[in-house]
């Protein structure tokens, strides 16, 4: 059964897009959501069907038609997942290197909702038919912590929690080079590169990024780094700690050759074959959506992120 929504443009949001308007008023859609219903039809402004673009006008009445989560025709799977935490709420998993998040072009099977559909049967459809349950997400080769809705009750807490900048997500990165302080920030705009849609970069006009760092061990011509995420833009920690010279090592977007400055041959090969960027969701802190209490995990790095660090600390 439908959703009806049904809301005045308060002044503060006057002259604004119409898809920025709902995302403001109904902080647990995204802006792409609200574009979704917009262009599907499911939206009244005075009675009348408007683009994503159309500019409201402090009272005006939106009317939103909500449909119900469509049957995602997502085959589950039996795979393993390395689940950390479980409630009839949510789960929070350890997300194994190499696990695509949600099926897409290339990778229509093998998933982690695959997975997820197979061993909870039941998850929250507020996510659309691409990803039931998902909450967040985590790139193809970063590991680590993730948190998956159950209920639709549950997703929509989240949804607004990761909104509110509520939900504590830091994580650990292996990076090039060293730096003179122990720890900074990075305040730097994303958006689609200019010249390749398929990276991020710093651009001035792009969506506000923040990233905390702590450098938490220092070797020669690397460090272990603990970031912490204010924002969660697309590959924000990997385009934020290249952009102060820091990249990720094993980046294959963002690092470029920064082995070759690496004086030990044998740290130099290492870092050079590594497949993957060196990136891992090792702590989440967030209030439980169900029963207000603060819950927090932490993840142990994965077996090849370990050793990457064992050869950094013993080079010869």
């Amino acid at each position: 059964m439908n959703r009806k929504h049904s809301f005045i443009v308060p002044h503060e949001l006057d002259s604004q897009r119409l898809d920025r308007c709902l995302a403001a008023v109904k902080p647990e859609w995204t802006r792409s959501r609200a574009r979704k219903l917009i262009d599907a039809g499911n939206v009244m402004v005075d009675g009348r069907f408007e683009k994503p673009s159309f500019r409201v006008t402090a009272g005006s009445r939106i009317e939103v038609d909500e449909p119900e989560a469509a049957p995602s025709g997502i085959e589950p799977e039996e795979l393993e997942l390395d689940i950390v935490f479980e409630d009839r709420h949510l789960l929070v998993l350890n997300k194994a290197a190499g696990m695509v998040v949600h099926p897409a072009a290339g990778n229509p099977t093998g998933t982690l909702v695959n997975a997820l559909l197979h061993h909870c049967h039941d998850l929250s459809g507020i996510g659309g038919v691409e990803r039931p349950g998902i909450v967040h997400r985590l790139d193809k080769d970063t590991t680590g912590l993730m948190i998956v809705a159950k209920t639709d009750s549950a997703h929509r807490r989240l949804s607004l929690a990761f909104r509110r900048r509520q939900i504590q997500k830091t994580y650990l990165a292996a990076v090039y080079g060293s730096a003179a302080q122990d720890e900074g920030e990075v305040n730097a705009p994303l958006a689609r590169h200019p010249g390749d849609r398929k990276r991020m970069a710093v651009v001035p006009s792009g969506r506000p990024a923040h990233t905390l760092y702590e450098i938490r061990e220092r070797y020669e011509g690397a460090m272990l780094v603990a970031c912490r995420l204010i924002t969660g833009r697309t590959h924000q920690i990997r385009v934020h700690m290249a952009h102060i010279g820091h990249a990720v090592i094993g980046d294959p977007v963002y690092s470029g050759r920064q082995w070759r400055n690496l004086r030990s041959p044998r740290v130099a090969a290492f870092c050079r074959d590594f497949p993957r960027q060196a990136l891992h969701s090792w702590r989440l802190k967030f209030v439980h959506p169900a029963t207000d209490e603060t819950v927090a995990f932490e993840s142990p790095l994965p077996e090849d992120f370990a050793e990457l660090l064992a050869v950094l600390r013993s080079p010869e």
